[in-house]
């Protein structure tokens, strides 16, 4: 009869900490990620939210009335389903939207902002 051979408590904490060590690698990974993902959804919201601003304005509403309340233009453009969704950006803030001093809209994202030039420092560095 052969003896069997058990796993001793070393090897299994072994395994434990290289389990552990392979997923803190893989959800450190998966962070950037997900800011990639918000900073898209942002991206694109605005864009969105451009182009119905300026198709209202096409329709004759003014800069300043759109500034004032955007949610109103956007529920009103037929266009979007969920304004008050649409007018957040991946984090979860507020889009904000204002006329500019050129008198044009400016939309923007603090939190899409903030990404871009983390980003941006990061290249910088790299090089």
């Amino acid at each position: 009869m052969k003896k069997k051979r058990a796993f001793t408590l070393l090897e299994i904490m072994i395994v434990i900490f290289l389990i552990g060590l392979i997923g803190s690698v893989i959800g450190y990974n998966m962070k950037g990620s997900l800011e990639e993902g918000k900073a898209f959804k942002t991206k694109q919201a605005i864009m969105k939210i451009r182009e119905i601003f300026e198709l209202e304005i096409a329709k004759g509403a003014s800069e300043q009335d759109i500034a004032d309340d955007p949610e109103k233009f956007l529920s009103h453009s037929g266009l979007v389903k969920k304004p008050k969704k649409m007018i957040k950006d991946g984090w979860g803030e507020t889009i904000k939207v204002d006329v500019g001093a050129d008198g044009n809209l400016k939309i923007a994202s603090s939190k899409y902002s903030n990404y871009k030039r983390q980003k941006t420092r990061k290249l910088g560095k790299g090089t």
